[in-house]
């Protein structure tokens, strides 16, 4: 018996996060854009970590 129900569950699960993706797309990519930005950050501070300090002049220069 619940194995049936897990199945009838199936396919309005997937229908539910069709909609889901198509509705809400806008916040997705949002999401997903501010996860990259994230990575794209924690990756910056890594490296600069190890580098040396530059003054503020240095970097207005550029």
């Amino acid at each position: 018996m619940l194995n049936l129900q897990v199945e009838e569950l199936k396919p309005l699960l997937k229908e539910a996060l069709h909609e889901l993706l198509i509705q809400e797309r806008i916040w997705l990519l949002d999401l997903f854009y501010e996860a990259m930005e994230e990575v794209a950050m924690a990756k910056a501070i890594a490296e600069g970590k190890d580098s040396e300090n530059v003054g503020r002049d240095e970097i207005f220069e550029l």
